[in-house]
Parts: structure tokens; C-alpha cells; sequence
């Protein structure tokens, strides 16, 4: 199996997880965090939405440098609405499909860097940055579904039963 297999069967679950998560953020509560140093309900939520969309990035460009000025349109602005946050998820699964498709084994295998504040602060194999990714989008969907359990939301089961469902 090719790596961009892989990752397209991985999109797909993660994607179905997402979408169950940000189909009950609750409207009307953006701004809320948990404690003072947590990100706003809003800017987790988007950021859950559009992290599909980094692989289009990782795949369409060598390196994300936050230094350059036309980099301040990749960074994360929160989306107010349940429907809003919706159609950006699925915006960005569809243009990370697109991505993953049209790439080659050869081009994951090359380098990938972040770059912020002049340093770089990641360099690595585009295959391995996709990989973390995954990882890094599950963490903060985690986060998303502990800040709907405080707010008294409903949790769906993503990996396994909630207490809200058990299936």
C-alpha cells in the first residue's frame, strides 16, 4: 500500500470523527474557555475544522515560514456558526483529498519545514509531518469534546462509546 493510500483511508476516519465533534459545538459560546491560558471554544473548533487542510499545505509548498505576511491567511480564525464550521471541514477534506491524490510517494519522502520568528522549528519528511498531523488534529478534537462536556453538550463516540452514546 502507498503511503497517499494510507493517508486518504486515514482522512476519511478522521474526517467522519471530526464531523460528528463539530456538528455539536454549541452556537453562541465562542468566546468561552475553560481557564484563562485555554484557547477560545471558537478558535478549537475552527482549528478542528481547517487542520484537514494543512495537508495541502505539507503537500502544495516546502515550507510554511509564519514570518511572511502572505502566510497570515493559513492562520486559524475562529467560525461562529455550527453550519459555517461544517462547510469548512468539509472545504477542507475535499481540497486535502485533492492534495493526497495528485501526490507521489517520491514527493512525501522530501522535506517539509516550519518556520516562525526567523528559526526553523520544524523540519521533517512531508510523509512524517501528515503523519503528526493526524495526531496533533485527534489531540485538539479531544480538546473540542472536553470544553462541549463542560459547556453540558453532548460528546459523540469518536474511537469507542461516550457516556452520551454507547455506540
Amino acid at each position: 500500500m502507498e503511503l497517499k493510500e494510507l493517508f486518504l483511508a486515514q482522512l476519511d476516519r478522521e474526517a467522519a470523527a471530526s464531523r460528528k465533534a463539530v456538528d455539536r459545538v454549541p452556537e453562541g459560546r465562542s468566546d468561552w474557555k475553560p481557564h484563562e491560558k485555554s484557547m477560545e471554544l471558537g478558535k478549537l473548533a475552527s482549528l478542528s475544522a481547517t487542520m484537514p487542510g494543512w495537508l495541502v499545505l505539507m503537500i502544495e509548498r516546502d515550507e510554511l515560514n509564519f514570518d511572511d505576511p502572505a502566510s497570515e491567511k493559513f492562520r486559524t480564525k475562529p467560525v461562529t456558526t455550527r453550519a459555517g464550521l461544517l462547510r469548512l471541514l468539509e472545504e477542507n477534506v475535499a481540497s486535502a483529498r485533492k492534495a493526497l491524490t495528485g501526490t507521489t510517494e517520491e514527493h512525501l519522502m522530501k522535506p517539509w519545514r516550519l518556520v516562525m520568528g526567523g528559526q526553523v522549528l520544524l523540519e521533517q519528511p512531508r510523509h512524517e509531518v501528515i503523519t503528526d498531523t493526524f495526531s496533533h488534529l485527534a489531540h485538539h478534537r479531544g480538546q473540542l469534546t472536553v470544553y462541549m462536556r463542560l459547556l453540558g453538550a453532548s460528546v459523540p463516540a469518536i474511537y469507542g462509546p461516550s457516556a452520551d452514546e454507547k455506540d
